[in-house]
């Protein structure tokens, strides 16, 4: 079976480079809404399903992975950071206190879809703002759930522990993901 990844993360393709998967990368586009309403726990899933149904070019002996993931703090979702200044005001509400990183991830061929999540607490040190500035000016991180890598700088200085997954807050609950792949698609 052909394994396609539906996702413009790097950090997404390295983790499944790692785990020795074969895949071709596919672009799609799709926004990225959901409804205010909407539990935050469920949207990761919503938007994995969403990216999923916008590839409309999956054929025969194809399993198309996409996924999504967000940090949730307190009941707020937060996104990726337009700027410095969204990206300052996200690091300070994380600052000194837990939060929660879910990714929704969703496996489809042309014949079976699986949708799953997977959960991770995170804690973060009381940030200091030299700290912030330092990491917002050298790691730019507009490109990430939460305005933060675990992998880099900010994970390897700022965070106090975590709960569950160290993958999931990457972008990819790995080892789910395996057990999945092998368990609902046979893919070894």
């Amino acid at each position: 079976m052909k394994i396609l990844l539906g996702s413009n993360s790097p950090r997404r393709n390295e983790l499944l480079t790692q785990m020795d998967i074969d895949f071709t990368k596919v672009k799609i586009s799709c926004d990225e809404d959901f409804a205010e309403e909407m539990h935050s726990s469920e949207v990761p899933v919503f938007l994995s399903q969403k990216k999923s149904e916008a590839y409309t070019a999956l054929q025969e002996n194809e399993l198309l992975i996409t996924a999504d993931t967000v940090v949730v703090s307190g009941d707020e979702i937060l996104n990726k950071p337009i700027d410095a200044q969204e990206a300052e005001k996200m690091l300070r509400s994380l600052s000194g206190d837990s939060h929660e990183v879910i990714t929704g991830v969703t496996l489809r061929t042309q014949d079976k879809e699986v949708s799953f999540s997977s959960s991770t607490k995170v804690w973060i040190n009381e940030l200091s703002p030299a700290d912030i500035e330092h990491y917002i000016s050298k790691y730019k991180p507009y490109d990430k759930a939460g305005s933060y890598g675990i992998q880099e700088w900010f994970g390897l200085s700022q965070v106090v522990k975590i709960e569950g997954c160290f993958y999931n807050v990457v972008g990819l609950p790995c080892s789910l993901l395996y057990k999945r792949l092998k368990n609902d698609y046979n893919v070894q």
